[in-house]
């Protein structure tokens, strides 16, 4: 028998299962090459922007952020534009940033979620119909029945659980994965705005990096 025949025999239901499996590998191969272009050494991007703010080059920090993929060098961007404000305004600008930046790397997890939880009970719902149905069957014949009468029965039940826990598991695991990884951009973006905040709380380099921000804009 074909896959494509196999699959027949789980009746409708196997068609949200079907495109549950195609949503959440969609979604983990997207986020995958999202979180892997994001993904930079922050110590050398920190370093890099440190020496520039030291040496009075707000122009080249910036530049160094726009070079470099992430949410770690976008929301220091920002910072890094406010150098001459206030520490609690320039707080306030990168935790704005940094939800910003979140909330594309968390972007299509709630869906992946929601895959993992309900390609099983789409399963299980189908493990249901199947015996309802070959319960039906032993009904209308009144109770002679044998093996090949129960057999469609039998098979949407069984396939339609198998099918949900082979979509469900492995997106559940993956979304697990994810939100690791996410985590770990979140933990590195946490420390580089502190280490930020920090450097910009310096008088000489905020005093540096407020003049250079003037002659740029002519001030």
């Amino acid at each position: 028998m074909s896959i494509f025949s196999i699959l027949l025999k789980g009746g409708w239901l196997m068609i949200p299962i079907v495109i549950c499996s195609f949503i959440g590998a969609g979604i983990i191969v997207e986020r995958w090459l999202t979180l892997r272009r994001a993904r930079v050494n922050t110590g050398t991007l920190m370093n890099r922007v440190r020496q520039s703010l030291r040496g009075g080059e707000v122009g080249r920090a910036l530049d160094i952020c726009d070079e470099t993929p992430g949410p770690v060098a976008g929301m220091l961007r920002e910072g890094v534009l406010r150098a001459g404000a206030s520490r609690d305004l320039i707080k306030e600008t990168v935790e704005s940033a940094g939800k910003a930046e979140l909330y594309k790397l968390e972007r299509g997890l709630d869906s992946l979620a929601t895959v993992a939880g309900v390609a099983p009970l789409l399963g299980f719902l189908g493990t249901v119909t199947g015996m309802i149905r070959a319960f039906m069957d032993i009904q209308a014949l009144g109770g002679q029945v044998n093996a090949n009468v129960l057999a469609g029965g039998i098979w949407e039940a069984l396939m339609t659980t198998a099918a949900g826990l082979t979509v469900g598991i492995p997106a559940l695991i993956f979304y697990n994965w994810l939100v690791g990884q996410v985590r770990h951009f979140v933990f590195e973006m946490e420390r580089s705005s502190m280490e930020l905040l920090d450097l910009l709380g310096d008088k000489e380099v905020r005093t540096g990096a407020l003049k250079a921000l003037e002659a740029e804009h002519g001030l």
